[in-house]
């Protein structure tokens, strides 16, 4: 089973452009997570055949939002935090309620849970660190751990932050600049003291590995990049992922796709 999950940033764009397509052509993943469709379904002229569409879109058009394609049908599928969760770390900051931008979406299959997460960005001026740091990522969590007394879970997405210096090509300039906190490291690290495992890290090590560059100065060319796009999972399948990898080549957004191989 080979799960893709890509912040597209953009389905229609990525889609007038011929990439989307292109990619399904190319790959055939049996899930695909998107993260960044910013588009409702309706909105949408994707109609892939033997997948089936769920989505999760934000209330402010052109903006966030999820989505999950998937060859294999799931047993249950849920959008955002559980209600509970959600007032427990009272989500909603100066810029809005991030749950009502359509950034999760969970798909029940036999074996795992799987999900799809857009991580809010921190801004420029770092005014989301509070969010991201005090209710976002420990809420995120506490909703994966409880998935996880049920069965294994896998979640995947842009996280939006370089977890490590070796996750992004100018640690050095980039110290203490947004996906590059302290708080947004730490409530990463958080995830892998919990028991998940980052799935490229365990055949990949070192530097070179990115999933976003900037439009600017022929980035991605010269692969001066972060890798914020992840696939973790929980402890228990670490011997049925077979690979990990990131699909540089793959065109269409300022993102790439990441993948990973499940012998399940």
């Amino acid at each position: 089973m080979r799960i893709f999950s890509w912040n597209v940033n953009g389905i229609r764009a990525v889609w007038n452009k011929g990439e989307f397509k292109k990619f399904i052509d190319h790959y055939q993943p049996d899930i695909l997570c998107l993260q960044e469709t910013k588009a409702h379904q309706e909105q949408s002229e994707v109609d892939l055949e033997g997948y089936k569409e769920f989505w999760n879109s934000a209330e402010k058009k052109g903006y966030s939002g999820t989505a999950i394609f998937t060859k294999i049908k799931p047993l249950d599928t849920t959008k955002g935090l559980p209600d509970d969760i959600a007032k427990k770390y009272h989500m909603e900051d100066v810029y809005g309620d991030p749950i009502k931008e359509g950034r999760i979406i969970t798909a029940e299959f036999e074996k795992f849970f799987l999900i799809t997460v857009y991580t809010p960005n921190s801004k420029d001026d770092l005014s989301r660190i509070p969010l991201r740091y005090k209710h976002w990522d420990p809420a995120f969590l506490e909703y994966c751990k409880q998935l996880e007394k049920s069965k294994p879970v896998i979640f995947c997405g842009d996280l939006n932050v370089a977890h490590k210096p070796e996750d992004l090509a100018r640690p050095k300039e980039n110290e203490g600049k947004k996906g590059y906190t302290t708080e947004e490291r730490q409530g990463f690290q958080n995830f892998l003291d919990a028991g998940f495992l980052d799935t490229l890290r365990l055949f990949k090590q070192g530097n070179g590995y990115y999933t976003w560059w900037t439009h600017w100065a022929n980035a991605r060319a010269r692969n001066v990049g972060w890798r914020i796009d992840y696939f973790l999972i929980s402890s228990k399948l670490k011997t049925m992922v077979k690979n990990a990898d990131i699909h540089s080549e793959q065109m269409g957004s300022d993102h790439c796709p990441i993948s990973i191989e499940l012998d399940i």
